[in-house]
């Protein structure tokens, strides 16, 4: 590129257009490990145009870095940012004040920049978050892994550090457990004629052996017999897992049904009030009919009527009513 530096954006950013332009356009997805834990960066962009990418990549993440341009400030796609973070409740937030070369490395520029952003917390309506502010300059990794010599008035952690450092607990909102099928198992081979298994990845909390569940839609009632995980056998298997499972009951469960709890039934209704951040290029209208898919099954549903819209992230609230096929 004619540099006279390592340009490290050029690793994240894969399309020709965004290298031309300097700027993010897609989600991409780099992965690293360390000695410690394994990551997926989703890179999204922060330009208005593609908010809807925002939106996309924070949707599958469990901790996120709002950068912010130490010679810029606090700008309106930061509240943007904040705000999709906050309505899609993530709960590990690091702010990182980037390009603070471009100030001389001030500690006076960067509270200057953390008092603003922590104007913008006062809005939230999500106070769970765990929010730390970085002063870090990506160009040559000054508190990216290692403690920068230039901003000695930095007495916490890097960004490398914060993010080995942070509970798995507190990344997860562990909640009741479900279950979807999403492939069932039937071997068709002699020694295994009569098993049936169902092959899944456990939501929300943990699964044991033994536990009365229920399957959904059917509402059909068993007990779990058997968890295996390769080639296996546990006696729990946590969230986040994938797993097969064994019931003790010859029950009709097919792909894209849901084993819980039998204590832990979720709410079955054909109403709902969603808010829903909106992508499309057409505009979504009330009275409109729409095909909602969750999991691997679609159902026919129509808008009732919206609320209000939500600035500046093309997010409506609104009531949607469910007609089951």
């Amino acid at each position: 590129m004619g540099y006279d530096y390592l340009d490290f954006s050029l690793a994240t950013d894969g399309l020709i257009a965004e290298r031309e332009q300097g700027i993010t356009i897609d989600v991409a997805h780099i992965y690293f490990s360390t000695a410690n834990k394994s990551y997926i960066i989703a890179d999204t962009p922060g330009h208005v145009e593609y908010t809807r990418n925002m939106v996309t990549g924070a949707s599958t993440s469990q901790a996120a870095i709002i950068l912010i341009d130490a010679g810029k400030g606090v700008i309106e796609q930061t509240n943007r940012h904040f705000f999709i973070n906050n309505l899609l409740r993530i709960k590990t937030v690091i702010v990182a004040i980037n390009k603070m070369d471009l100030v001389d490395f001030s500690e006076a520029e960067y509270k200057a920049i953390k008092s603003d952003f922590q104007t913008l917390m006062r809005k939230r309506d999500y106070q769970n978050q765990q929010i730390t502010f970085i002063p870090v300059s990506a160009l040559k990794g000054d508190n990216v892994v290692n403690k920068s010599e230039k901003m000695p008035w930095y007495t916490g952690k890097t960004l490398l550090e914060n993010l080995e450092s942070i509970d798995v607990e507190d990344v997860y909102n562990v909640g009741t457990p479900r279950f979807p099928v999403q492939y069932v198992i039937r071997p068709k081979t002699e020694e295994f004629h009569d098993f049936r298994g169902y092959a899944g990845k456990v939501y929300g909390g943990e699964l044991s052996v033994g536990d009365a569940v229920v399957v959904l839609p059917s509402q059909t009632k068993s007990k779990i017999k058997a968890i295996h995980f390769y080639d296996q056998k546990v006696e729990t298997a946590g969230r986040r897992s994938s797993v097969l499972i064994t019931l003790e009951d010859d029950v009709n469960i097919s792909r894209g049904d849901m084993i819980v709890k039998e204590n832990d039934l979720p709410t079955i209704d054909k109403q709902f009030t969603a808010i829903v951040s909106w992508m499309d290029a057409q505009k979504l209208t009330a009275s409109s009919k729409y095909i909602i898919q969750h999991g691997v099954h679609k159902v026919l549903a129509k808008v009732d009527r919206i609320h209000n819209k939500i600035n500046p992230v093309i997010t409506v609230l609104m009531t949607l009513l469910i007609h089951w096929r």
